[in-house]
């Protein structure tokens, strides 16, 4: 897979989200990662297709752009996958359910958002790897038996997972890693499908399940 197909139509942040002056973060809607996402990754007829992403294909998951990273941990978080709960009551929770109207026009389920202070100089094969990485965290609920689960509607039931020690094995079997744990040296040491990178450090989600 070569570096001319992982940047097919790949979505960059917008200018003035990077080139405008804010005394705090800003952060805005993304359809055009979600778009990319669905023609490159999870579309069997995108350059990038990953089957192991396919219970997202109808997914309620929306992607944000962040104006910068943040420190965590000692860490540079560039992306993070979460599962949108609203916590509080009252009025908080009138104004939480208010800027997801404003943002998306519903409350989405899953929002994934990445750091465009990163993205926007970053290498192809990053950019490709840290969504990847994100999409990782989204997964499809197993039953008693062990097999997947589908609401009522037929939908796969998704949930939040951590992840493979300090990666996950999908991630390093298309992009590379250099993991000192068995599986990790299993997938590892077959050729990478797209290029060698570890992004687990970079995702706060993989941060909050160490904390």
């Amino acid at each position: 897979m070569s570096n001319e197909e992982c940047e097919y139509s790949r979505p960059m942040p917008p200018g003035s989200l990077l080139n405008e002056f804010h005394a705090y973060t800003r952060l805005i809607p993304a359809p055009e990662i979600g778009e990319w996402v669905q023609s490159q990754i999870l579309s069997v007829d995108g350059n990038l297709h990953n089957p192991d992403h396919g219970h997202l294909i109808d997914a309620d998951l929306r992607f944000m752009w962040a104006s910068s990273a943040f420190a965590k941990q000692g860490r540079t978080v560039l992306g993070q996958a979460e599962s949108v709960m609203m916590r509080v009551g009252g009025w908080q929770k009138a104004r939480m359910e208010q800027q997801m109207y404003e943002w998306f026009g519903e409350v989405p389920k899953f929002i994934i958002t990445l750091a465009a202070d990163f993205c926007v100089q970053c290498t192809d094969l990053e950019f490709c790897a840290l969504v990847e990485h994100e999409l990782y965290h989204i997964a499809q609920q197993v039953d008693e038996f062990g097999a997947p689960a589908f609401t009522r509607e037929g939908q796969p039931k998704l949930t939040m997972r951590g992840h493979d020690v300090e990666e996950f094995v999908g991630v390093v079997r298309r992009y590379g890693a250099s993991d000192d744990v068995q599986q990790l040296i299993d997938a590892a040491a077959e050729r990478p499908e797209v290029a060698k990178l570890d992004i687990a450090r970079a995702c706060g989600t993989c941060l909050m399940k160490l904390a």
